[in-house]
């Protein structure tokens, strides 16, 4: 077991990331999510765990836009989206390039695009660990929605034409698709499973969560994305991998999804690598349920948060 961050500098910082951006998705509320997390005390919680942190505010994106945003075939809102994830790269490549954490707080799944490009600009042997209900890897294609937020993987694998979506020309085609890997798929379109074998991408279901057990899908899913454990690792986290009954305040809510302490194994896991490099923690909408509910699954973010930060039981 590893516990010390190879890729991190002495004293170990974690930059707090305050994205409330809702633009890749219909549903407002959404950009509520990162306040809330922040209220809840995260900043203390992760001093108290030992991190330096630095968070100056969240970021706002006040003179982005969707009033002259014309949709681009069935995409909703791509200029917008655009510029909010390549501001979002810049921010979390400018901290990795420090050598700090980069926890960017969600916000809708759409900001991915820009969190892992960030992490790519200065690790670009980076692998990705996502974990969702969905695939987010529908493209300008296959998607019915157009909602920008079920297609930040396809983006990041350079499966779109650059010359029919020039918005998100700025996207390196860094990542490959034996850098990345899936935990805790359970709604996953048509499309998107063709998608997903035609690129040879490995997916964990909530078949192979039954299965196998957690454990054993952390370690298969590393084994494949980083079998000599010596690569950084991006975990990408969004909210609705848990079972509804655990974190209900999220958007797209789909039952039969992990456990608590599921979730949380997979947290523990990736810290115990020592390779984090960065966390992203998405979806978390406080206007989509009652507040009991709302507090549950603010608690249960800072929570997934803390044990990929280096909290134990013991």
């Amino acid at each position: 077991m590893v516990s010390d961050h190879r890729f991190l500098t002495d004293p170990k910082t974690v930059a707090v990331i305050g994205c409330p951006f809702s633009g890749g998705q219909p549903k407002a509320g959404v950009d509520d999510g990162p306040i809330h997390l922040v209220n809840a005390g995260l900043v203390d919680q992760l001093s108290d765990l030992g991190w330096q942190v630095d968070f100056g505010g969240h970021h706002q994106f006040e003179d982005i836009s969707a009033d002259t945003d014309p949709q681009i075939g069935k995409l909703k809102n791509p200029r917008m989206v655009s510029r909010v994830t390549k501001a979002v790269a810049d921010v979390v490549g400018s901290h990795a390039g420090r050598g700090s954490l980069a926890l960017t707080l969600g916000g809708d799944h759409s900001l991915a695009m820009g969190t892992i490009s960030g992490t790519l600009s200065r690790y670009p042997d980076a692998v990705v660990v996502w974990v969702d209900a969905h695939a987010d890897i529908n493209t300008a294609d296959s998607t019915d929605s157009g909602n920008i937020h079920g297609m930040p993987v396809s983006f990041l694998l350079g499966l779109h034409e650059k010359d029919t979506l020039s918005p998100f020309s700025w996207i390196p085609r860094v990542l490959k698709p034996s850098k990345i890997v899936y935990i805790g798929l359970r709604d996953v379109d048509a499309g998107e499973k063709k998608i997903l074998k035609e690129n040879g991408i490995i997916a964990f279901s909530m078949h192979e969560v039954d299965r196998y057990g957690i454990g054993k899908v952390v370690e298969l899913a590393l084994d494949h994305v980083n079998p000599n454990r010596n690569l950084p690792i991006h975990l990408s986290f969004d909210v609705d991998a848990l079972d509804p009954s655990v974190a209900p305040s999220t958007g797209t809510p789909v039952r039969g999804g992990l456990t608590f302490r599921e979730g949380h194994y997979i947290c523990e896991a990736i810290h115990q690598t020592g390779l984090l490099v960065a966390l992203d923690l998405m979806e978390v909408n406080p206007s989509l349920s009652d507040p009991v509910s709302v507090e549950q699954t603010v608690k249960v973010g800072c929570s997934l948060i803390r044990s990929a930060l280096g909290e134990t039981l013991l």
